[in-house]
């Protein structure tokens, strides 16, 4: 049985494969719908759909008067999405997604495990966590092969809201009914020093106590710089950085070589040394000291074999974090 994303996230991964002789095909409409969409115009896509553009035409003005509002804007040289448009063609994609998902799952049921698995994630999750996973899963499963996407938590939500990706790791817990949160882990919030500086003894420390040197800052659309902006809203300090950057790694070695602090989330126990030789101490402030790292898929979406075997990964590595 093919397994998709419940309300109680825990879905099991198939064990008997299972023989398709035939592929579920998509709705017929919803594939005249998209081929318009995709060409830009009715009689180019008749064309290439191999069909009358009047029966096309047919079909589209149907469609309309189901929907009781009009789906394109006809154009002196094709066709333009109206916003009721706009909001059915998103429909649209995501059951033609959904549609190619379960027949790819079908086919992998056939065979060994093999597939494409694409990860949405937060910068720090993508350097800690899924290199190594990816590593071990594709030796496990050779067949299976990855895309990995770096982004800001509002970016990450789009991409699986749309199907552009099956997972996603971000640091913000995705208020969304559309979205089930397979696992979530404290995540340590840290400023970021070298080994020798002043303050890379403390055990804690507090945004006040980095107040006398150097700050770099990630930008605002990032996770990190959202909490600091928190955080520092809420104090009497003022902080002017000395470099702002969407990089994490540009911020690191910019700490190696002075004497600044920078702010990361940190995933494995403190006590195990960063791998990037860099000194990691916890804040303690209020909206600091409790962060998160959240595992999600979209709800109600059909996952294929591989990315449940990833997911399951994945949750094992953020539960026991």
């Amino acid at each position: 049985m093919l397994c998709g994303v419940p309300d109680d996230p825990s879905f099991p991964v198939p064990r008997k494969p299972v023989v398709a002789d035939h592929q579920v095909p998509p709705p017929r409409l919803y594939t005249y719908f998209d081929a318009v969409i995709r060409h830009g115009s009715i009689r180019a896509a008749a064309d290439a759909l191999g069909i009358a553009s009047s029966a096309l035409n047919r079909r589209v003005l149907d469609l309309e008067r189901a929907l009781g509002a009009p789906v394109f804007d006809r154009l002196s040289r094709g066709v333009r999405l109206t916003p009721a448009g706009e909001i059915f063609a998103a429909h649209v994609r995501r059951v033609l997604e959904d549609v190619r998902q379960t027949n790819d799952a079908i086919l992998e049921l056939q065979s060994s495990m093999q597939g494409h698995v694409a990860i949405g994630s937060a910068e720090s999750a993508a350097m800690d966590v899924l290199p190594r996973l990816m590593a071990r899963v594709q030796r496990a499963h050779p067949g299976i092969r990855f895309t990995l996407a770096v982004g800001a938590p509002r970016g990450l939500l789009e991409d699986l809201l749309l199907d552009r990706v099956d997972l996603i790791l971000t640091h913000e817990e995705p208020d969304h009914i559309d979205v089930a949160v397979l696992a979530t882990a404290r995540k340590y919030f840290c400023a970021l020093m070298r080994p020798d500086h002043p303050l890379a003894g403390r055990k804690t420390l507090f945004m006040r106590d980095c107040r006398d040197f150097p700050i770099v800052m990630a930008q605002e659309s990032l996770a990190a710089r959202a909490l600091v902006d928190a955080t520092l809203a809420t104090s009497a300090m003022t902080v002017k950085p000395v470099l702002v950057t969407n990089m994490f790694e540009v911020m690191k070695h910019y700490v190696r070589a002075t004497d600044a602090i920078s702010f990361q989330f940190y995933l494995p126990p403190l006590s195990q040394a960063p791998a990037d030789g860099l000194a990691a101490v916890p804040l303690a402030d209020a909206r600091l000291a409790h962060t998160s790292l959240t595992l999600a898929a979209r709800r109600g979406r059909a996952l294929s074999p591989s990315v449940m075997t990833v997911a399951e990964s994945l949750r094992g590595i953020v539960e026991n974090a």
